[in-house]
């Protein structure tokens, strides 16, 4: 099973619990370790051998093509999915997805640029295709701001009744069958959190998950 050869992260949020830092930057480029955020993920993701990245913006969003360009750092494509260009703001995680749809490939990372996980494995192994999932998510333990967590797991997939509950990492592994299928309804453009989504994707039997 080869790599998944696209990416999502997103990258549009406004950063509240970081203000005044992101004030006047978006939280994705704050530097940690010498490197901005969102460049961790671009390293990993191109190591792996991903060479399409979306990368979708609202807040502040000109610095990120003026900080990152079109990826030939890395050896990658970087697209911009611009929201707040496009339609006057963030489209929140389900939206985002939507509107970056059509650029994405059969099986794509969804990663969260705010979040800083430098030995995430991307790797082929990680991907590897696990029957009728259309989703997977990385849960991690509960950190101190987040003690009851997102979900559990329950024989290699997510579940809202199962314990111990799990927080959701911001990474995941989509199958475009998640879009085509779930979010068939939502209009691109349209502003809409993942979590419903994610619920009928548990509801399914169709939610893997993996805790980390």
């Amino acid at each position: 099973m080869t790599a998944p050869r696209s990416a999502l992260i997103l990258a549009a949020g406004r950063g509240e619990r970081m203000r005044p830092l992101t004030d006047a930057m978006p939280k994705p480029l704050l530097a940690v370790r010498g490197k901005r955020l969102i460049e961790w993920h671009l390293d990993a993701l191109a190591r792996a051998g991903v060479r399409d990245v979306v990368i979708n913006t609202a807040w502040l969003e000109a610095q990120f093509p003026a900080a990152l360009g079109g990826g030939e750092r890395w050896g990658l494509t970087i697209r911009y999915s611009t929201e707040g260009r496009d339609h006057g703001g963030a489209l929140e995680t389900a939206g985002g997805i939507k509107k970056a749809g059509p650029w994405l490939g059969e099986r794509f990372w969804v990663v969260a640029g705010d979040v800083f996980a430098p030995g995430f494995d991307f790797s082929p192994d990680a991907a590897t295709d696990a029957g009728d999932e259309l989703a997977r998510l990385w849960l991690v333990d509960n950190p101190p701001h987040h003690p009851h967590g997102d979900f559990g797991i329950d024989a290699g997939l997510a579940s809202t009744s199962a314990e111990p509950r799990l927080t959701y990492s911001g990474i995941a592994l989509f199958r475009a069958a998640f879009v085509d299928t779930l979010l068939a309804d939502l209009p691109p453009g349209a502003r809409a959190p993942l979590r419903p989504y994610l619920e009928a994707a548990i509801a399914r039997r169709a939610l893997g998950a993996v805790h980390r």
